[in-house]
């Protein structure tokens, strides 16, 4: 009687623990996070890597975050270079000055 239950109980904690490690893997990533990877990995050729950050928040938030992420990165190259935000801009996209 007590191996049976023994049992029950030890199986309701294994299914808990995996619940909550499928819950803690789908919360551990924010759109910021997303989008550093997606980003790093798109200028590494990782598809696979890119892949796997798109599952991580929604299109849009990834849309936000890839967003927020390229005018940090304007900002601190515009700073770095003594130039401003818009001609580091262009001249990261080969355009030229304007």
């Amino acid at each position: 009687m007590f191996e049976s239950a023994r049992k029950s109980i030890g199986r309701f904690f294994a299914s808990s623990r995996t619940e909550n490690t499928a819950r803690e893997s789908k919360r551990t990533h924010n759109l910021f996070e997303a989008a550093a990877v997606y980003i790093s990995a798109c200028a590494d050729d990782d598809q696979d890597q890119v892949d796997e950050a798109v599952t991580w928040v929604s299109p849009e938030a990834l849309s936000f975050g890839v967003s927020e992420l390229a005018c940090r990165a304007v900002i601190a190259l515009a700073r770095e270079r003594d130039e401003s935000p818009q001609t580091v801009a262009r001249s990261l996209l080969g355009l030229p000055a304007a």
